[in-house]
């Protein structure tokens, strides 16, 4: 049993909290029993596994399954895995899982989103939880958003991280450009507009743009949009949150295909 905070892999795997140590070392962390399970039933490739022996023998069945995959699995002490997780009441396991390749490209058919800096790591695994739940067939992320692998945005998706086609964009214009000319009609949420989500033809290929948490979507990216939409809000109500106005409008999307 690992005990020592000191240890050369307590260390290692602490490191992973910050998104620098996470793409040096190509890793990153997963946290609590379901995120693991999700991971096993996609076959996602594992390096290290850790749990405390309580942990282990509540979970026998998937400790003897992870073992068989994972690179290394040791057990260790309540504090050890405390430090090493970022939640404040870990639930006796964590693992390190390694970064694949990203995707350079995401189909264009279907409902795809489009998130421009994102900073919010709840609101991003919700949203890739929503999407997932929705059947959308991806996401584009903008490059200065919160990291997909950030340990929060895996929490929030409640494993669905591993189901829904994701990509980074490095230009976010000229992902919207290109699925523009491939035939999608790309929808903007704006407080202005004139139509409300549920009067889009969701049943054709869409890219939804959605906006930072503060600021919304940029002018730039706005004016790029077929179709501008807004969600009505009883009076004296700003806005919506970002995961939230996804959820709806993919919802929207979901009832409407389901209907036809």
């Amino acid at each position: 049993m690992l005990t020592s905070l000191q240890n050369s892999l307590v260390k290692q795997i602490r490191k992973l909290h910050s998104p620098k140590e996470r793409h040096n070392q190509m890793l990153f962390l997963l946290e609590g029993t379901h995120l693991l399970e999700e991971a096993c039933a996609v076959h996602y490739p594992l390096e290290t596994v850790c749990c405390t022996q309580k942990w282990q023998l509540a979970h026998l069945e998937l400790w003897n399954l992870v073992c068989g995959v994972c690179d290394r699995s040791e057990i260790v002490s309540d504090e050890v895995l405390a430090s090493m997780a970022t939640t404040v009441n870990p639930d006796g396991v964590i693992a390190t899982a390694k970064k694949l390749p990203e995707n350079s490209e995401l189909p264009d058919y279907g409902i795809i989103l489009a998130l421009e800096t994102i900073q919010d790591p709840g609101n991003l695994g919700t949203i890739i939880r929503s999407a997932a739940a929705a059947g959308a067939e991806g996401l584009w992320l903008s490059h200065d958003s919160v990291d997909f692998d950030h340990p929060k945005v895996l929490r929030a998706s409640a494993g669905q991280w591993f189901r829904l086609n994701k990509a980074v964009s490095e230009d976010l214009q000229n992902t919207v450009s290109k699925c523009k000319q491939a035939g999608m009609q790309i929808v903007a949420t704006l407080p202005t507009a004139n139509l409300t989500y549920w009067q889009v033809d969701w049943c054709k290929p869409s890219l939804i743009l959605l906006g930072n948490e503060g600021a919304g979507l940029s002018t730039d990216l706005a004016a790029m949009a077929d179709i501008k939409v807004k969600i009505p809000l009883s009076n004296d109500v700003e806005s919506l949150n970002v995961a939230i106005a996804a959820s709806l409008m993919l919802y929207e999307a979901k009832r409407q295909k389901t209907s036809s």
